[in-house]
């Protein structure tokens, strides 16, 4: 190479300067890897596992999906166990939390309808609508307001997203099992629970809430198992 390519090549780059796209520090922006604690990384592990349930959802691979849709609940619920435990609770942390659950609750419940369920494309589209779009007002309206307290008890303003994704799962087991209910009557019965995600129902956030649900997963969890090695 030249000397002359050399000097133009070096002039070039000593006028590129790449401070000109650098957003400037101004000290009220926020810096995402400073801000994410361990509560936050939990919570992409929630996400990492979300994904992979729609992806075996698509994949044909529905009780396989619900499993790993499982485990991603799991790690949803453990990430806001371990921010209060370390005392790392914030609204960002919050943020942070209602994005994942469109992954982790949301999509899959929406794919799962669309894939084993859905009498057609329309319907499909109608539930699908619904799902994501009530689910996501919801979860806005979580980050603006936050708990409720009522006698020392918290609850979420409206039914949550995981009463939504249960009502889909046991949509699809109980058409997986039983000719009667089928795609029409579950999509019908979700399009009309999707609304009270934005009601003002009291969803009280106890111990007692989280036991049931945890018995309801393991459930579910051995009928998709028995489904899917051919007991049901």
């Amino acid at each position: 190479m030249s000397s002359e390519i050399r000097e133009t090549i070096k002039g070039v780059y000593q006028r590129f300067d790449t401070a000109t796209y650098r957003v400037p520090d101004t000290g009220d922006r926020i810096n995402i890897r400073d801000r994410l604690t361990g509560a936050d990384y939990i919570s992409l592990s929630a996400l990492l596992f979300g994904w992979a349930s729609a992806l075996l959802f698509v994949r044909g691979e529905p009780n396989w999906g619900v499993i790993v849709m499982f485990t991603a609940f799991g790690f949803d619920k453990l990430d806001g166990w371990y921010a209060r435990r370390t005392g790392n609770t914030s609204p960002f942390g919050r943020q942070v939390d209602s994005f994942i659950d469109v992954f982790a609750y949301l999509v899959p419940a929406a794919l799962l309808y669309h894939l084993t369920l859905a009498p057609n494309l329309l319907a499909s589209i109608a539930v699908g609508f619904c799902i994501l779009s009530f689910g996501g007002l919801r979860l806005v309206r979580h980050n603006s307001d936050g708990f409720g307290s009522d006698d020392n008890v918290s609850y979420y303003h409206g039914t949550t997203v995981v009463h939504t994704n249960i009502i889909v799962l046991l949509s699809y087991l109980l058409h997986s099992v039983s000719g009667i209910w089928n795609g029409w009557i579950a999509g019908i019965v979700i399009i009309a629970v999707c609304p009270l995600m934005i009601s003002d129902y009291k969803a009280q956030k106890t111990t007692a809430s989280h036991i049931r649900a945890a018995i309801l997963i393991a459930i579910v969890t051995l009928f998709a198992l028995a489904i899917e090695t051919g007991y049901l």
